[in-house]
C-alpha cells in the first residue's frame, strides 16, 4: 500500500506532480471542468481497479459498472495526496477497507436498518399469501407507511458537515431545500462522502472528480472512463449545504472554497 502510516486512506500519489499547478479553489463538482491534478488522481485509481476487481468477483465488462470519485486533499503538513471513493458500495468480495467509509453505520440504533428489512419482508411474504382484496389493500398501506418510516429513520442516520463545522442530517438538509423529501440512496454518492471524510480529518479539498467504471447502466449514457458531474437530486442540496454557498452553484462559477 502507498498510503501514509496512520492515514490509511490517504494515498500519495505516484506520478510527479511537481510540475503540475495546484488549484487554489476547489472545482466546483457539478461543472465539466477537471483540474489536471483531478485527471492524474483519477487515473492512478482507475490502474487500481483495473488491478484489484480481479479479486472482487466482478466484471467491469460484463456486469454493472459504478461511480467513483477521488479528492485530492492537502495535509496540514502542505503534502498532497487524494481520496479514494464509490457511489454506494462496491461490488462482489470488495471491502473497500482503503476508500472512504459510508456515512452510514449498520450498528446504529441496534442494527435497526437490518431489522426493519426484516419486517418489511415478512410484510411481503404475508400480502402474496393473502386472497380477500381488503386485507390486502389494508396490509400494503402499512408496509408502505412502515418502509417511509424506516427510509425517514436511516436518513436520520446520514449526518454531514460543512465547513464551518455544523452537522445536519439528511432530512433537515433536504427540508431547507427546494427539492423536497430526499431520494433514496441520498447520502451514499461519492462526491459527499469524501467531503465528508475530509471535512472530519482536517484535510483541505483541492480537486474532485468524479468517474464511471464498467457498463453501462440501463437506459443512461455512461462510458467507462468519462468524467461526470455529480448528480442533481441526490447530491445538489447536500454538496450546497457542505461547501456552504448555493449563490456559487447558480451563477455557474467554476471554483471555490
Amino acid at each position: 500500500m502507498n498510503h501514509s502510516i496512520g492515514d490509511q486512506r490517504i494515498y500519495k500519489f505516484r506520478a510527479d506532480i511537481s510540475a503540475i499547478d495546484i488549484p487554489e479553489k476547489l472545482n466546483n463538482p457539478f461543472d465539466s471542468y477537471i483540474p489536471e491534478i483531478a485527471r492524474v488522481a483519477a487515473k492512478e485509481f482507475q490502474e487500481a481497479i483495473q488491478a484489484e476487481s480481479a479479486e472482487w468477483e466482478h466484471d467491469f465488462s460484463v456486469d454493472n459498472g459504478k461511480m467513483f470519485g477521488i479528492l485530492v486533499v492537502q495535509r496540514k503538513d502542505k503534502t498532497y495526496g487524494y481520496l479514494r471513493g464509490v457511489s454506494g458500495t462496491l461490488p462482489g468480495k470488495a471491502t473497500g477497507e482503503h476508500m472512504v467509509p459510508s456515512i452510514f453505520d449498520d450498528s446504529a440504533d441496534d442494527y435497526f436498518i437490518h431489522k426493519g428489512m426484516i419486517v418489511l419482508t415478512e410484510m411481503t411474504d404475508t400480502i402474496k399469501g393473502l386472497t380477500d382484496e381488503e386485507e390486502i389493500a389494508v396490509l400494503k398501506e402499512k408496509r408502505k407507511e412502515k418502509s417511509f418510516a424506516l427510509q425517514q429513520q436511516l436518513f436520520s442516520h446520514y449526518r454531514f458537515s460543512n465547513q464551518r463545522g455544523e452537522v445536519k442530517n439528511v432530512v433537515e438538509i433536504f427540508r431547507n431545500s427546494s427539492h423536497g423529501n430526499p431520494p433514496s440512496a441520498a447520502g451514499d454518492c461519492a462526491a459527499p462522502k469524501l467531503l465528508q471524510y475530509a471535512f472530519e480529518h482536517r484535510l483541505k479539498p483541492i480537486a474532485i472528480a468524479e468517474f464511471w467504471w464498467g457498463n453501462p447502466p440501463k437506459n443512461k449514457e455512461r462510458k467507462q472512463g468519462e468524467y461526470y458531474p455529480a448528480c442533481k437530486n441526490k447530491c445538489r442540496p447536500i454538496l450546497e449545504y457542505m461547501l456552504d454557498d448555493k449563490r456559487l452553484f447558480d451563477q455557474g462559477i467554476q471554483s471555490f472554497l
